[in-house]
Order: structure tokens, then sequence, then C-alpha cells
């Protein structure tokens, strides 16, 4: 039997779960069943979920923690997390503890410009092309003037619109380069959208305009966080040899990619836990963020460190373009909860907030890596999902878990334990 459908679209959200229930499960009753169960049973809050995509049939929950004691700017902060990995948030509340008696983390917002492209074609001679755009830049910023005013009240708007020849790469192959201030914005819409008026205004017989889009790759969109302390405040026993043992791994992490996706995947589980927490798109942060990490032709880590006269210092530079209005920010009730619970931060504020989420789980993670192993803390943590996978009783888990205290944790230890106590 075919399992294409045409019309699935139009089909009530009833139909939806029925169709996919009869096609492609066995036991239909328990798979309507366990879709419904994550409905919301306030129907105006799960109408309001199913409005947010398409061919919506239910919700998929993530835990939604909190990291206390986080010290920001001589600010302090509870920092909400959505994440699905076991010992993030324990990880981050640890290290936002340890610094909170160390002076805290301190952040700089190096700039905020954005970056949207308006891709051509043009064959002819690029001399007349020049002289054309510059004919023409005057009548681009007034194409887009209806679109700007509100932003330009607000401090935003378009910065500059630059004619790049990128023929050496492509050929035939221009582009407008045009830099944006969107405030407290994300600002895609916004940009996407003075692009395709800039586009139309720019557009005649000989130059083909391919698409206009923004990027997510945002190098000028740059915020910096860091934490020091003197040597002897490293919190470790011999803090002299562990401190230049972090260094080392950060040294790693620097020159070979391996290392160095994973450096950087540590850093994103602080960072994207935030993002979600606060309705941002963690799939362009992502991206920009990857791309930043291999600005000098290969892929390196996006923290460092140094340790000199006696003081360790540790830091990031990354890329973060952040919204605080608009988009999610404005519909999902949990992601204005978030931002409340953030003192409804500008998005300078929410870019210093997530760098800092990061850095402190990449010293999480470096520190447990060049003392203990990662192992030790992860699997503690990872016990709990284990039993309850196994489906253990509240009593069971106590049981196990005192059996497991200073040991090592492994599954299959796990399961055998478990097992015995069934016997």
């Amino acid at each position: 039997m075919s399992k294409l459908i045409t019309g699935f679209s139009k089909f009530s959200k009833e139909e939806k779960m029925n169709w996919l229930a009869n096609t492609f499960f066995d036991d239909k009753k328990t798979t309507v069943n366990t879709l419904k169960q994550y409905w919301n049973s306030d129907k105006k809050l799960q109408k309001l979920h199913d409005d947010f995509i398409e061919n919506t049939i239910t919700n998929f929950y993530m835990p939604y923690g909190v990291a206390p004691n986080f010290i920001i700017d001589d600010k302090e902060y509870v920092v909400p997390m959505v994440v699905e990995e076991s010992s993030v948030v324990a990880a981050a509340s640890l290290v936002a503890k340890f610094w909170s008696t160390r002076g805290g983390f301190k952040t700089t917002v190096i700039s905020t410009t954005k970056i949207g492209q308006v891709h051509f074609m043009y064959k002819g001679n690029k001399a007349d092309l020049q002289d054309y755009f510059s004919s023409k830049k005057d009548d681009l910023y007034k194409a887009t003037a209806s679109i700007t005013k509100n932003m330009e009240k607000r401090g935003g708007g378009i910065l500059n619109i630059e004619l790049k020849d990128k023929t050496a790469q492509l050929d035939n192959y221009y582009q407008l380069h045009i830099t944006f201030e969107t405030v407290d914005s994300m600002g895609a819409n916004f940009i996407n959208t003075c692009l395709e008026s800039i586009a139309k205004a720019f557009k005649k017989e000989d130059i083909e305009i391919v698409m206009s889009i923004l990027s997510n790759y945002v190098p000028e969109c740059l915020v910096r966080a860091e934490v020091s302390c003197k040597i002897e405040d490293y919190g470790t026993d011999n803090p002299e040899k562990y401190a230049q043992k972090f260094y080392q791994a950060i040294q790693i992490a620097k020159v070979e990619p391996h290392r160095a996706v994973t450096h950087n995947k540590g850093i994103m589980n602080g960072i994207d836990a935030v993002v979600l927490a606060t309705g941002n798109d963690f799939r362009a942060v992502e991206a920009g963020v990857h791309a930043y990490a291999s600005k000098n032709g290969h892929y390196t880590s996006l923290t460092d460190c140094e340790i000199k006269d006696g003081v360790f210092k540790f830091w990031i530079e990354i890329p973060l373009a952040l919204g605080t209005v608009g988009g999610m920010t404005g519909i999902h009730p949990m992601a204005k909860l978030s931002l409340e619970m953030l003192g409804n931060p500008s998005s300078k504020e929410l870019m210093s907030i997530m760098a800092t989420a990061g850095l402190a789980q990449n010293f999480a993670a470096l520190r447990a890596l060049t003392t203990t192993g990662i192992q030790h803390g992860h699997m503690k943590m990872h016990l709990q999902n284990i039993l309850t996978q196994l489906g253990a009783s509240d009593d069971e888990k106590a049981i196990v878990t005192k059996h497991f205290d200073g040991k090592t944790v492994t599954h299959s230890d796990v399961v055998a334990k478990f097992n015995e106590l069934k016997e």
C-alpha cells in the first residue's frame, strides 16, 4: 500500500493523527493516546502552539531547567536552559557558583552588525556596473525608507551598501553586501524585506538577480566573555599543574579539528540551551558560530586561555545574532518567562549572558577532562536516565544509586545491579 498522500495539510489534527496511526503503526490506539497525552489542556495555549508550524499533531517536550548563581558584569542571574543532555545544567550551576566567589564573569559586546546580501549575475563591463551602482546607491536607501523608518527610530537601520565583485570565485557573480543594525530584534524578516526592495530597485535588463537573503554568518556581531583568578584560587589540588593541563587542552583544540569540534560542541551545550529557552533561532546561531570557528581557514577552538604572572585567564569571543523582541520571543509564553527571569535584557545583554553560558560549559568540561575525566560526572547523571528506562521505582533508584556511589557507572553494570534486585 502506498504511503503517499494528497491534501494532508487540509486534514484536521485528528484526521492527521488517525492517518499516521493507521499507516505507520501496529498499535493504533496506543499511538494516538501517546500523541494526545502531550496536548495542552488549555485549548487556547494549544492553539497557539499548533499555529507555530504546519501539520502540527502534538507537542514535543524538552526539560526546562535553571542554573543559579551566575554573576555577569557584577549582576546576579538565574539562567534558564532547555536541554535534554544529562549534566549540562548541573555543570553550568557548579561553574557559576565557582566563579561567583572569584569576581564572576566579565563581558564586552564588541559589535552588533548584521549582514544581508543581494546575489546577482552580470556579464557586462565591470566599470559600467560600478557606475550604475554609484548612480543608484541613494535610490537603494530610498527604496527601503518606509521599511526602515521605525527601526531607525530605535537606533537601527541600514548602515552601508557595498558592491562586491566575486567573479574570481564564480564567473559573472556579484553581490550587494548590506550591513544592518537591528537593535533588540534578531531582524531576519526586517533584513529580508529590505533586501527584496533593494533588489527590485537595482535590477535592470543585464542584471539577473539570483536571490536576496540575510546571512547567518555574523562575524561583526561579536561578544567576549572572560573569567580570571590567581593560580592558587584555581580550585584543585596542585593548581599550577592542573591549570597548565587546562591550558594545554585549549592548545590542542586550536590545532586539532577532531578535538575542536567536540570542544565547541560543549560550548554550544550551554549556548543552545539558553537560545532555546529564550525563543531564539539555535540553527542560525550554530551555523554562524561554526563558520566563525573556521574563519582563519581551519576549524579551531572558540575559547582561549592564558597563564601569566600567576594569573589564570579564560575567555571566549563568539558571534551571536539574537533578539529579545519579535518572533518567538514575543509569542511563546515560556520564552517571555525566560526573558523576564533574566530581567528583560537588551539583545546586547542577552549576547553577554549566552556567551557566559558557553564559557561556563567549556570550563566545566575542560576541568573535568583534565582532572577526573568526563565520564565520572556524566555517568552519575546518566545513571538516573538508565534507571528510568528500566522502569525502576523510587526505592530501587535509591538502592542502585547508593551502590554506585564512588564507583564507575556503566550501562551494563547498572542493568546487572537492577536485575539483581529483581531476582
